[in-house]
């Protein structure tokens, strides 16, 4: 835990985060814009700088929780945002984390975690318990290969690998390759729709 929030507190500093692109991205803001249902509770795990959070705030949804291991981008948040609630603030570890959820909103937060069975296993298992009856996990997850690289994040996947990990625990909506990809990611991205089963 020490070492993961070490890591990438260090990368936050440092501002080594090409994958921050300074805005929701496409693909979840649209899903977002065909919410009704602005009371419903809403988990952005590994939410970084957390801009679909921003979003969501903005329109009118108060029941986010923004969660990250550093300190780092919650605070940088906070300042953005400073009528936000603290207590919605989560400075915690994903898979330490208790509570229950209508929605979990992904983005490539599976892909941040070193490749391994186990990893991916846990990941889909606590997604799965977060979740209220029914409750939702959609975002976007990278379409890019495995490099065998278990330093280079963020580590890559395909359809068949999540689907292996995410099938036993959920229903599968949708899982397709994104239309609306800012272009540096076209065809890089899918965008998934999971409901627990």
């Amino acid at each position: 835990m020490n070492n993961l929030r070490a890591y990438w507190t260090k990368r936050y500093e440092e501002n080594n985060t090409g994958w921050d692109i300074g805005h929701p991205s496409t693909p979840i803001k649209e899903y977002i814009n065909q919410l009704t249902d602005k009371s419903i509770s809403i988990l952005i795990p590994g939410a970084g700088n957390a801009y679909e959070a921003e979003y969501l705030w903005k329109k009118g949804f108060k029941n986010i929780y923004v969660m990250d291991i550093s300190e780092v981008p919650l605070e940088k948040f906070g300042e953005r945002n400073p009528d936000f609630p603290k207590t919605q603030l989560l400075l915690e570890d994903f898979f330490e984390h208790k509570g229950q959820y209508d929605l979990i909103l992904e983005q490539t937060f599976f892909c941040s975690f070193v490749p391994t069975d186990q990893n991916r296993n846990t990941y889909a298992k606590k997604m799965v318990s977060l979740l209220k009856p029914k409750g939702k996990l959609v975002g976007v997850w990278f379409n890019i290969p495995l490099t065998g690289d278990m330093e280079k994040r963020p580590f890559g996947g395909n359809r068949e690998i999540y689907l292996k990990y995410l099938s036993p625990f959920f229903k599968t909506i949708t899982l397709e390759s994104c239309y609306n990809s800012i272009p540096p990611r076209k065809e890089n991205e899918l965008f998934g729709i999971f409901q627990k089963i």
